[in-house]
């Protein structure tokens, strides 16, 4: 199917370009939410006749946008969760959990903003890439971690993978595996 763009879209076209798309994609997804038109006669004769005004709202909104990132670029947030000794998330972190933390900062931010192509399952640092408009992205940074101290910690660089990582230097010395195994004492089944 032929439709006319009325806004931006990634890796489809600009304001005013005819483009031809699969019908599932126009139907479902462009036309409900008035990105494009079909693109016949009379649809290119009242896109011509609103076109100055299109532009002026994409531009309108992409300025809104920029002042937003350039507040939100770079921006670091911690998400406190709970993990296994491993690092690995009971649960995850999926595009709507980064977009409730987003919009409690102040931050007016959709889920369908947040570009994450699979939930996170572990903690430590993420980027995250925000699109706030299809000309303005930012990267955010998530701070995943089983609690504040903790992402204190892995905020100042320190990598949290082994057990001494993650309890700190208070772990129980019989925990610690160098304590099982003594190259002092005889072979196992040796006489003494």
């Amino acid at each position: 199917m032929d439709v006319i763009l009325l806004e931006r879209i990634a890796r489809l076209g600009q304001i005013g370009d005819t483009v031809k798309v699969k019908d599932g994609f126009a139907r479902n997804y462009l036309l409900p939410k008035g990105k494009a038109l079909r693109a016949n006669e009379a649809n290119k004769k009242k896109f011509e006749g609103q076109r100055a005004q299109l532009e002026a709202r994409n531009l309108e909104r992409k300025s809104e946008a920029e002042k937003v990132a350039e507040k939100l670029d770079g921006q670091s947030f911690v998400i406190v969760r709970s993990a296994g000794e491993t690092g690995q998330l009971y649960g995850s972190v999926s595009t709507r959990d980064i977009a409730e933390l987003l919009t409690a900062q102040g931050f007016s931010v959709a889920r369908s903003q947040v570009e994450l192509n699979h939930p996170i399952k572990t903690i430590g640092l993420t980027n995250v890439a925000i699109a706030l408009h299809p000309e303005v992205e930012v990267t955010v940074t998530l701070n995943i971690a089983r609690t504040a101290e903790e992402a204190d910690r892995q905020a100042a660089g320190e990598k949290l993978d082994s057990a001494e990582a993650i309890y700190g230097e208070d772990i129980n010395e019989n925990a610690r595996p160098d304590a099982f195994f003594d190259p002092e004492a005889e072979e196992f089944g040796e006489e003494a």
